[in-house]
């Protein structure tokens, strides 16, 4: 017994509504996909073509990664980011109060105790890569924080010249 003719509109219907949604859905994921990693790249090329420091936190994943615990409520935080074969660095800097540097501190591994008075740990070399100036007639103290391969490795140079509202600079360096 044959297929009634309705029986065979349906089927063909049946059949080219699968067709559709087999090709369509996976087409349709392709393409917003597509869109997304266009739209990634995009802000990672704009990230990457600035030079110098950015006036904004830098991504949880950076601070996790190159250990960079930025205090909440911590203020004119700025970062500038640079990678190569051999090293990758992360500079920070943010004006953040006492209480805010000590727990800094502690997260970073250190204390307060660890600041050399009138130390200055970031390097010319890394100071002149983001513009950074440190004048004789501020009250600098600094400490160099080393973690065996590959956690990082950070100099931290802090402003103590207004002790409520210490001013941070920060260098990480990772090394695979």
């Amino acid at each position: 017994m044959g297929e009634t003719r309705a029986q065979t509109i349906f089927r063909r219907w049946f059949t080219a509504l699968v067709i559709v949604l087999l090709i369509g859905i996976p087409a349709g994921y392709l393409a917003i996909s597509a869109e997304q990693s266009r739209s990634s790249g995009r802000d990672k090329e704009a990230e990457s073509s600035v030079s110098g420091l950015q006036a904004s936190w830098p991504s949880k994943m950076k601070r996790r990664v190159f250990e960079v615990p930025i205090p909440a409520r911590s203020r004119d935080v700025a970062y500038f980011e640079t990678s190569n074969w051999k090293s990758s660095r992360l500079y920070v800097q943010f004006t953040t109060t006492g209480a805010g540097l000590d727990t800094f501190l502690g997260d970073s591994g250190t204390s307060r105790s660890a600041l050399e008075e009138g130390d200055i740990t970031v390097s010319d070399r890394d100071a002149g890569v983001v513009g950074w100036r440190f004048p004789p007639d501020r009250d600098w103290s600094g400490t160099t924080h080393r973690q065996d391969r590959p956690r990082p490795t950070r100099d931290i140079t802090v402003d103590l010249t207004d002790p409520a509202a210490p001013r941070v600079y920060v260098v990480s360096t990772a090394t695979p």
